[in-house]
């Protein structure tokens, strides 16, 4: 038996389906738009420090604690509060008041602490109140206000049009100078 050739009918319909696949790898190829939507949006959470706003993007946040258990450390700077164990891990909690020369009000059982992390450096950073989780758009960051001076200016990420001050935190987190290196001779 001697073999034809394809009949054009289903010459036809393999060209469609050949068509139709080809259609759609090209549309899986395709980036996914959501991604670059991502980008263009902070996911920031937002507190209070001495009566003004701050947010953090929450990529850096492992969780929110209550602020309790403190432990005071000697030798070290006046803006490090103190360590806290969380779930047996001993952490260094920071006073960003301290830090950025805030007015300072005493410690009440509303205060919490931002347990932040990027790669291996992991630390607490003192909250007045937690306000909430929220999303912005990128290009609404300004730059920074003229009240912002000193060393709030290095950590800035930027401000938004309510006054809700951004802080770079990948800045902070790398930064030297939270890095305590005395020692106590015995």
């Amino acid at each position: 038996m001697k073999l034809n050739a394809i009949p054009a009918s289903v010459s036809a319909a393999l060209s469609a389906a050949a068509q139709i696949l080809h259609d759609r790898a090209q549309v899986l190829a395709r980036p996914p738009e959501q991604a670059a939507a991502a980008d263009t949006q902070l996911d920031l959470l937002e507190f209070r420090l001495a009566q003004e706003r701050y947010a953090v993007e929450t990529r850096f946040v492992r969780e929110v604690y209550p602020l309790k258990d403190l432990t005071p450390l000697p030798c070290t700077p006046p803006f490090v509060l103190g360590v806290v164990n969380v779930r047996g891990r001993i952490l260094p909690v920071l006073d960003l008041k301290k830090f950025f020369d805030l007015p300072e009000t005493g410690l009440t059982d509303l205060h919490c602490i931002i347990l932040v992390c990027e790669r291996d450096i992991e630390f607490g950073l003192l909250a007045d109140v937690i306000v909430g989780v929220r999303s912005i758009p990128v290009e609404s960051l300004q730059p920074s206000l003229p009240t912002l001076t000193g060393i709030r200016s290095d950590y800035l990420k930027g401000v938004t049009d309510e006054c809700l001050v951004v802080l770079d935190l990948a800045r902070l987190l790398v930064d030297p100078k939270i890095l305590v290196h005395e020692e106590v001779e015995n």
